[in-house]
């Protein structure tokens, strides 16, 4: 694809002063192959662009893969000199570019280099270094062979060189003057830079895993406590009872049983201080009551279900719903649970109801959710709770239901208007129109989770959407450490004011319970027989 086809489809990421200049300079770009794409968003909301071959997402080429690092000051000639080595390509070598690392730098005509490696503290959040930790942290993920930086670096490539990036592994790494910049390539050869870097090799360990690897990777770290009735833990022992029944044992359950009997006994009240994530907590109940018949989980169950109703009668939706279309997942899934185990429509009737009641408050005319009515913005998980939301909802309304061709059709409607914001690499991002920002794993789990229930049960065209699907795994694999560390986990979010406020949301590195419990459940979705 040409470069300029490249910069029409990627419009969302190209406004304004600065983005006009870069994009004047990357049309210079002759030839075809590039995938254009970002690498983060700068201060003044400037996406930094990346120039990607096909052989680069491939983290299995023979090739050796070589990141062309320019612009770091913002100097012309720096950036001018990597967009000239785009056109050298040989056979052995799988080129990619950071062209204009630092856009605001290049805008104004150069300035200092971006600094700061490797950056400190939680990841795009703060107002200080943001250009470094994006940097940081894609490079770390992209995994090249060697990264050659042409120009003024701020220390970027002693720092590969010495540093894990992202998490992965070292990368050979160095710096050469703009005049020097024609031997790039023949500088990596000469230093004998041929083998898969230690990052490279990193992700190909993660990519070579099958799903029950995975999760069973994942179950030494999450869904192990239940301090709270509350969604996160409780779907990672949901995740957990899957791995069990997967492996044809009770060791699983048991486990679960153990770990939740507080709230069995009565000990515990499961909805104490309730909030909309206790009742989709609640939802581990249900999946108890399924797997052992013992009245007192679906008891408890019912307990979270009932709250949508008041003397009988259905409340105008779900309470606890804050406006946010977090709610979808949330409030739906329940009732539609309880009406399923206990045979009563009238939990039924309410998951359309409050179905009914987010969506008009939440969703786009482009078919994507703003998270509250507060923004626009389509937060990523604020569009993978909805998602999930509705594809577990359709996996317990019965076929005779006559509200349930109503919640398909929402539910096809949202997989038709996120399918085109899939990344390249397969991930979704934190804000799912928005390629400058960062790629998230909740929403990426979320949302293969809802394809592959979607393609499996017949509700989803499989050509349309099983190679979705498949990149999706590809991208939560890489982000998804044999030790359950995982990368680029959006912290808690409530309602924000602003696309700003959502770029800025911290993004985890290192384990973390949310990220962790909605990975294992996408790996018991890809282990689940179709």
């Amino acid at each position: 694809m040409r470069i300029a086809m490249l910069l029409a489809s990627a419009g969302a990421i190209m406004a304004g002063p600065v983005d006009d200049k870069v994009s004047a300079a990357l049309s210079r770009v002759t030839g075809g192959g590039w995938i254009r794409s970002a690498a983060g968003v700068t201060r003044s909301g400037a996406a930094i662009p990346v120039l990607i071959s096909r052989d680069d997402l491939d983290y299995s080429t023979r090739k050796t893969r070589v990141l062309l690092v320019g612009g770091m000051d913002g100097s012309a000639a720096s950036v001018d000199a990597v967009l000239s080595l785009l056109s050298k390509t040989s056979g052995r070598i799988a080129l990619s570019a950071l062209p204009i690392a630092n856009p605001e730098a290049f805008a104004r005509g150069g300035g200092a280099a971006v600094s700061g490696f490797p950056p400190q503290g939680e990841h795009y959040g703060g107002k200080d270094n943001a250009e470094a930790q994006y940097l940081w942290r894609w490079i770390g993920m992209h995994a090249p062979d060697a990264v050659v930086v042409i120009g003024a670096g701020g220390g970027l490539a002693d720092a590969l060189s010495a540093h894990k990036a992202g998490g992965t592994g070292t990368i050979p790494a160095f710096e050469l003057p703009v005049d020097q910049a024609g031997a790039a390539l023949a500088q990596v050869r000469k230093r004998g830079i041929r083998s898969p870097s230690a990052a490279r090799v990193e992700i190909q360990r993660r990519v070579g895993r099958n799903p029950l690897e995975v999760a069973r990777q994942l179950s030494a770290v999450y869904g192990r406590e239940l301090p709270e009735a509350v969604y996160i833990p409780a779907m990672a022992l949901v995740a957990r009872l899957r791995l069990g029944e997967a492996a044809g044992g009770v060791e699983q359950l048991a486990m679960v049983e153990k770990i939740v009997e507080p709230y069995f006994t009565g000990a515990r009240d499961s909805m104490a201080k309730a909030t909309g994530s206790h009742l989709s907590g609640h939802l581990l109940f249900g999946e108890l009551y399924a797997a052992t018949r013992k009245p007192r989980y679906l008891e408890l169950a019912r307990k979270a279900a009932d709250t949508g109703f008041q003397a009988g009668a259905m409340l105008e939706s779900m309470p606890m719903h804050s406006e946010m279309s977090d709610a979808v997942f949330m409030g739906c899934p329940i009732v539609a649970q309880v009406g399923r185990l206990t045979g009563d429509r009238k939990y039924f009737d309410m998951a359309l109801r409050h179905m009914r009641f987010m969506l008009k408050l939440n969703l786009r005319k482009d078919g994507l959710h703003r998270h509250s009515p507060l923004d626009e913005t389509a937060w990523g998980r604020g569009n993978g709770f909805p998602a999930l939301g509705l594809a577990l909802t359709l996996s317990e309304l019965p076929e005779s239901f006559e509200g349930r061709a109503e919640v398909l059709s929402a539910f096809r409607a949202h997989m038709a208007a996120m399918l085109p914001h899939q990344d390249p690499t397969g991930a979704w991002h934190q804000v799912v129109d928005r390629p400058e920002s960062y790629r998230e794993l909740t929403v990426t789990s979320m949302m293969l989770i809802a394809m592959r229930r979607g393609v499996a049960r017949g509700w989803l065209d499989k050509a349309r959407f099983q190679p979705a699907i498949d990149r999706a795994w590809y991208a939560i694999k890489t982000r998804v450490a044999a030790d359950g560390s995982l990368v680029d986990v959006c912290t808690g979010t409530g309602k924000q004011k602003s696309l700003r406020d959502y770029y800025d949301r911290g993004a985890i590195l290192g384990p973390d319970p949310r990220g962790g419990a909605m990975a294992f459940l996408a790996a018991m979705e890809m282990a689940a027989k179709p």
